[in-house]
């Protein structure tokens, strides 16, 4: 299925994406941006904060924004 993932970390991207049907948030987080912890990270699906477990469902927007900004 195809979502729009918007990474917001360093340069940032939007992209439209395929991830396998029933993936979690927490399962993209871990595709998507490896070696990274979800505590550092404000995680977002359709702008509405996201709970690990939720399932990510076609067409769905979900945002990954740092909470620290390295040299700030």
């Amino acid at each position: 299925m195809r979502i729009l993932f918007i990474n917001s970390d360093g340069g940032g991207f939007a992209d439209h994406v395929e991830v396998s049907d029933g993936i979690t948030v927490a399962k993209l987080f871990e595709q998507k941006m490896p070696g990274q912890k979800p505590a550092d990270f404000l995680i977002r699906v359709n702008r509405q904060p996201a709970a690990a477990e939720q399932v990510v469902l076609a067409g769905d927007r979900v945002s990954v924004t740092p909470t620290k900004i390295q040299g700030a």
